[in-house]
């Protein structure tokens, strides 16, 4: 699997608090991975689609998402999105 979704532990929230914080509209738009990308979404809901049909994945406010270096995928986010994040 290139897109791994779970509930985080509350240390892993502690950490993610000093990550950057990302925000997007509801939108759908293409992207690829160049490193790994570790994000918990504070707010609003998004499905992400592997470019190769393999995975479809949706997620949302609580949820700690991990995208996978390689990964060509399609977002479509369907509630305004807020997250921390870390590549790396």
């Amino acid at each position: 699997m290139k897109i791994t979704v779970t509930k985080p532990t509350k240390s892993e929230i502690e950490d993610a608090k000093s990550w950057p914080v990302w925000e997007k509209e509801v939108s759908e738009f293409d992207w690829e991975y160049a490193e790994k990308e570790t994000c918990l979404i504070l707010d609003g809901e998004a499905t992400v689609a592997s470019k190769d049909g393999a995975e479809m994945v949706a997620f949302g406010a609580g949820d700690m998402v991990i995208f996978e270096e390689g990964l060509a995928c399609t977002w479509k986010i369907t509630k305004p999105i807020k997250k921390h994040y870390r590549f790396g």
